[in-house]
């Protein structure tokens, strides 16, 4: 009877290699899509924290996010270097007020462009995929599961990061 209603384990997400993120991100010509695109790429982010961020809440090359998903008080992101220049940039470039959020788009709207930005390439993109491409890079270039999972996806517990379906299994 216990296999019968034993649960499967889901099937593991596809990782999308770095080659193919850099073409969607460069295939992007609009400067506010692709910022959005490489805060999630490469910072990480969920789309409901990117859409939220505004420009008092950047601080150089770290975000901080407040009232994020974990119930914590706030939550810090760090960025690149040229991802921060390039969002400075377009803030002062839009005129964007610092109380003023720097992407007033939907949440479905941010997926929509997502999911253009990906059939760009040929394939299906979800805003997550992009955000568990960061922590994939992340761990194959040698940053330790502990980093990856506190400090990159800001998880509250380490076993998240591991059911995450995007760390190789080493772990």
């Amino acid at each position: 009877m216990r296999k019968i209603f034993k649960d499967r384990k889901p099937p593991p997400w596809p990782i999308i290699e770095k080659e193919v993120i850099d073409e969607i991100i460069f295939k992007t010509v609009n400067p506010r899509n692709r910022i959005m695109l490489e805060l999630m790429a490469r910072g990480g982010m969920r789309i409901g924290e990117v859409l939220k961020i505004r420009p008092i809440d950047i601080q150089d090359r770290k975000i901080i996010l407040w009232d994020p998903k974990s119930g914590k008080e706030s939550e810090v992101v760090f960025i690149p270097q040229k991802v921060a220049d390039r969002l400075k940039d377009y803030i002062n470039e839009k005129g964007i007020e610092p109380d003023q959020r720097i992407f007033p788009i939907t949440y479905n709207a941010a997926r929509v462009m997502v999911n253009k930005a990906g059939k760009a390439v040929g394939i299906h993109l979800r805003p997550h995929d992009l955000r568990r491409f960061c922590a994939t890079y992340a761990s194959r270039a040698g940053t330790p599961i502990e980093i990856v999972s506190k400090i990159l996806l800001r998880h509250a517990h380490l076993s998240t990061t591991k059911s995450f379906n995007c760390i190789p299994s080493k772990f």
